[in-house]
């Protein structure tokens, strides 16, 4: 029953905070621009709800430099400092509001990952994708992309397991204090998290 009221939550939500963040979001477009030029919105294809692929939305945070065979440098070496702010303030994930009014994501869920990860997971861990992934959730108030990725699929299972209204409050209310704080942005070593190697156990064996 709550899926339902969470849906029509993040309907109504996404929607007031596109109109009132429209000064912002419009500020940080045209910042981008000038700082990085055109796309200012990096679009990313990710797994949702029962694995369906969407395209998410996110400001761009890096550049397209490349080395002298025409190959894209790391993410280390192109994110600029205009980007490392937005990471840091969060700010980059603004464009997912979009996201969560088409109905792609919620304001509240495990994180959407990248598609390449799709076929290494184990089963248990496949059922993050029994719900619709978030803007935050329950593995960003408990270390973001700072914690191991045993403890990210720990979180995020117990989150599709015990899904409530009160989690969801209390998740969001814990990333006010993440965000302001800044903690957890990356990975010892990485710009974000490190690359999911996979498990023994793969879906669909």
């Amino acid at each position: 029953m709550y899926k339902y009221i969470k849906r029509l939550i993040d309907i109504i939500a996404s929607l007031f905070f596109l109109i009132v963040l429209t000064p912002l979001l419009l500020f940080l477009t045209v910042l981008g621009y000038f700082k990085l030029g055109k796309p200012v919105i990096f679009v990313q294809k990710r797994p949702g709800l029962d694995g369906k692929i969407f395209r998410m939305f996110k400001f761009r945070t890096m550049n397209n430099e490349r080395n002298s065979d025409g190959e894209l440098l790391d993410d280390k070496f192109r994110v600029t400092r205009y980007g490392d702010f937005l990471r840091r303030s969060s700010f980059d994930e603004l464009p997912e509001l979009i996201n969560v009014l088409k109905g792609d994501m919620s304001l509240v869920g495990p994180r959407p990952l990248l598609v390449k990860y799709l076929p290494l997971y184990n089963e248990e861990q496949f059922k993050r994708h029994n719900v619709r992934p978030g803007i935050t959730g329950y593995s960003q108030v408990n270390g973001r992309n700072s914690i191991t990725w045993e403890d990210r699929f720990k979180h995020d299972l117990y989150y599709v397991e015990n899904m409530s209204f009160a989690l969801d409050i209390r998740i969001l209310l814990k990333t006010v204090v993440r965000v302001i704080s800044r903690s957890g942005v990356s990975q010892e070593g990485h710009v974000t998290m490190g690359t999911f190697k996979g498990n023994n156990s793969k879906v669909g064996d």
